[in-house]
């Protein structure tokens, strides 16, 4: 009882330690005007530009929306696949193909039912033709089968060499599960896009160790960056703990064996915070901020966010602006005056920022400097 109690109180002085180290000044409102381009969303999760007009988003729901940010149109995306839309699941990430535009290929996470009764998470890749989905394919089905639907991950990202990453959750209730290498539950995967596994994977040729997995010992990864500096990811703690990490090959980033944070109800999840072989993160969040999308600013239309990282929060109902690549525990505080669960974050190709809100009657806004 007596170890328990002296954890607690390490606990709570290592939060307000991060909370000093971790001050958010805010950037002042006057800089900024906001425009609500589309409300009433129903569960937007994310959205991504096909070019300065023309965006493609998804409600979680299993509806696939096109959707033009002049006329302010929406038209639906025929054959989308049938998806489990429920707790934290349902249609999620959309990327375009590096090729986009020679191949309208897209790619899409979302979870849904096996043939078990059991859900687990699935990206699917299709061609965009005439506002329908053709030629869609599932490429990946991660091999973690839960009866709760939570903690999917399901972000989406791809590497210079055009191979997929793809974060997978821990499933909530399958958390020890993050630290073997036979399952899916707290990985980073990477695939080819026919599905196919890079044959320079990790962990091909391990006994008992799935060749899909790049990274694992993850809990709920939803921002995931890649920049000519390296592969930076975020991901939810419970009760304290959010992380940000640089994600390298085959390392295992301690979850739940190490963490910052506490469970829910109150009980320590792990007494450590540090283990040999275990990566410390670049920073973390106590209390938590939910981060829940990221982005590495290099336009010019913001003259004080350029060469930043982005990062939306569902609980402080801001972006921080954060500098990985140099000081981490340095953050500012963005768009707080929004007052606003935020969901999703990208920059338009001409540099503009856009935001998307968070749950029913959704919002996306455009964010422009004064």
């Amino acid at each position: 009882m007596k170890t328990k109690f002296l954890l607690i109180i390490l606990f709570f002085v290592s939060a307000i330690f991060v909370l000093k180290v971790s001050f958010f000044p805010s950037l002042k409102s006057e800089d900024y005007i906001f425009e609500t381009i589309f409300d009433g969303l129903d569960d937007a999760w994310s959205f991504v530009f096909i070019n300065e007009d023309t965006i493609i988003f998804t409600e979680m729901a299993g509806k696939l929306k096109i959707a033009s940010l002049s006329d302010k149109s929406i038209e639906n995306i025929d054959n989308v696949p049938s998806v489990q839309y429920l707790g934290q699941g349902g249609l999620s990430e959309i990327i375009l193909d590096p090729d986009f535009k020679y191949n309208q290929k897209i790619y899409f996470s979302y979870s849904a039912l096996d043939q078990t009764g059991k859900t687990t998470l699935f990206l699917s890749s299709a061609e965009l033709k005439n506002n329908a989905l053709a030629k869609s394919k599932i490429i990946f089905k991660a091999n973690a089968l839960r009866n709760s639907p939570a903690h999917f991950g399901a972000k989406i990202a791809f590497l210079n060499d055009g191979t997929i990453l793809l974060t997978s959750g821990d499933g909530y209730e399958h958390r020890d599960q993050a630290q073997t290498l036979d399952n899916h539950f707290g990985k980073i995967i990477r695939i080819n896009k026919d599905g196919s596994i890079p044959s320079d994977n990790p962990f091909i040729g391990i006994e008992n160790a799935l060749p899909e997995i790049y990274t694992y010992g993850h809990r709920n990864m939803q921002g995931l960056v890649v920049t000519e500096s390296g592969i930076y990811g975020h991901e939810h703690g419970p009760r304290g703990g959010d992380e940000v990490n640089l994600i390298e090959s085959s390392l295992n980033y301690g979850w739940p064996a190490i963490t910052y944070g506490i469970d829910y109800s109150g009980e320590i999840i792990s007494p450590f915070t540090k283990k040999e072989g275990m990566e410390q993160p670049l920073l973390h969040w106590t209390p938590s901020i939910a981060p829940s999308d990221m982005i590495f600013y290099e336009g010019d239309i913001y003259p004080k966010l350029k060469n930043s990282f982005l990062v939306t929060a569902l609980v402080t109902k801001d972006v921080k602006k954060i500098n990985l690549e140099n000081d981490a525990s340095f953050q500012e505080s963005l768009f707080s005056e929004l007052d606003i669960r935020l969901r999703n974050i990208q920059a338009s190709p001409n540099g503009v920022i856009y935001l998307l809100t968070d749950g029913p009657k959704g919002k996306l806004i455009k964010v422009l400097p004064k």
